[in-house]
C-alpha cells in the first residue's frame, strides 16, 4: 500500500498533466486516491490539487458547450445565408 507522501505526489502528478481529454478519468483517479489518505490533516493537505481538477473539469465542459454552441449557430446561419441567395 503506497504512503500518504506518495499518494499525495501522485495526485500532484495527475494534477499537472490533466488535459481535456483526461481530465475526467484523472479526476476519477485523484478522488479514488484521496479516500485512501487517512484523516482530514492528509486530505487537506491535497484539497487544493482536487479543487483544481475540478475547476479545470468545469471550464473545459464550459468551454466545449460554448463551442458547440458557436458552431451550431454559425451552421444554422449559413444554411440561411444560402437560402437567401
Amino acid at each position: 500500500m503506497p504512503t500518504s507522501a506518495q499518494i499525495r505526489a501522485r495526485i500532484k502528478q495527475i494534477y499537472h498533466s490533466a488535459t481535456r481529454t483526461t481530465v475526467e478519468e484523472d479526476l476519477r483517479q485523484a478522488i479514488t486516491l484521496l479516500k485512501k489518505l487517512e484523516g482530514e490533516s492528509e486530505r487537506a493537505r491535497v484539497a487544493v490539487y482536487m479543487d483544481g481538477l475540478s475547476q479545470m473539469r468545469s471550464e473545459w465542459i464550459l468551454a466545449r458547450r460554448q463551442a458547440t454552441r458557436k458552431k451550431a449557430e454559425n451552421t444554422r446561419k449559413t444554411k440561411r445565408a444560402t437560402r437567401k441567395r
